[in-house]
């Protein structure tokens, strides 16, 4: 049995300020309306956190099975391809993990919406599509990662479902207006994902994931990435202009230099090891955006 230490190894902790993003997002905007349930907050945190773990556990099942994770390529190493872990014991944990979500998820839909069973029916569907999405990624016949569309998925799943999904259990109906920072959180989110594939652009061509950055090439996929992060910065400035918000609610623009720094990297950085760290730089990027935003909108 492997050792503990390869195990928090697999789990790749460093994604996790990304996946609680959105449901922080979520929380914070349900708190500017006047609605916090701890219990609920809580509940989402570990039921995201399973969720995370359970898609970095399929990521590196899925790519040592089929070959993406080699010598050649770039980034923390993967345990099941290093011969770490055993692909036995990696499909018990994924198991484990999608058990442990279903918990958590279905404790989350009781505790926050009780018997209005409608709407606890599509969060259940929208619980079995977010562990399907994680198991998908990379597992199974035509996975979606190696066709290019994770990028959607990102969108879909750490924006729309993540921070809208998160505000309505906490506030018990939904804000046409919440779609703007949704949108915010989900284009870092992909941004976050854009950077992991062009740092791998060389390694997954030869392997034959057809990432977006693959597909367009890497000039391309520079300019997608400023769209990406001007995009995100555009919604939530529209989002403030909207709802009318104090002077307060545009801290969130503090992040702008560190918006440029990644994709100023992005643009000038074409060695996998130099890129590397601005992978996890964009994703503590996304974490603060979404603190400063959140500060902005509660009056204190």
């Amino acid at each position: 049995m492997a050792p503990l230490k390869t195990w928090v190894s697999a789990f790749r902790l460093r994604t996790l300020p990304l996946a609680l993003s959105s449901i922080m997002m979520g929380t914070f905007l349900a708190i500017s309306k006047g609605y916090f349930d701890v219990l609920v907050f809580i509940l989402g945190v570990i039921t995201t956190i399973f969720l995370q773990i359970l898609s970095n556990l399929a990521n590196d099942y899925g790519d040592a099975s089929s070959g993406v994770d080699s010598h050649e390529r770039e980034g923390p190493q993967r345990t099941v391809q290093a011969g770490l872990i055993s692909k036995e014991a990696m499909k018990k944990a994924l198991f484990l993990f999608v058990a442990l979500s279903l918990v958590s998820g279905l404790l989350l839909i009781w505790v926050a919406l009780g018997e209005r069973w409608k709407e606890a029916v599509l969060f259940l569907i929208l619980g079995f599509a977010s562990i399907g999405a994680a198991i998908k990624y990379t597992v199974g016949k035509n996975p979606y990662g190696y066709a290019g569309w994770g990028d959607f998925f990102v969108m879909v799943f750490f924006g729309f479902v993540g921070v809208s999904g998160s505000f309505y259990l906490l506030v018990g109906s939904y804000d046409p207006l919440v779609i703007l920072p949704s949108l915010s959180t989900g284009f870092f989110s992909v941004a976050v994902l854009n950077v992991n594939n062009i740092r791998d652009i060389e390694s997954d061509k030869k392997s034959g994931k057809y990432s977006l950055p693959v597909r367009l090439g890497r000039a391309k996929a520079v300019l997608y990435h400023w769209s990406l992060l001007f995009l995100g910065f555009l919604a939530s400035a529209v989002f403030v202009l909207i709802t009318g918000s104090t002077l307060q609610a545009w801290v969130f623009i503090g992040i702008t230099p560190l918006l440029f720094i990644n994709a100023r990297a992005v643009s000038k950085k074409t060695l996998p090891s130099e890129l590397d760290p601005y992978l996890k730089q964009m994703a503590i990027t996304t974490l603060l955006y979404v603190v400063l935003f959140g500060i902005g909108q509660i009056q204190f």
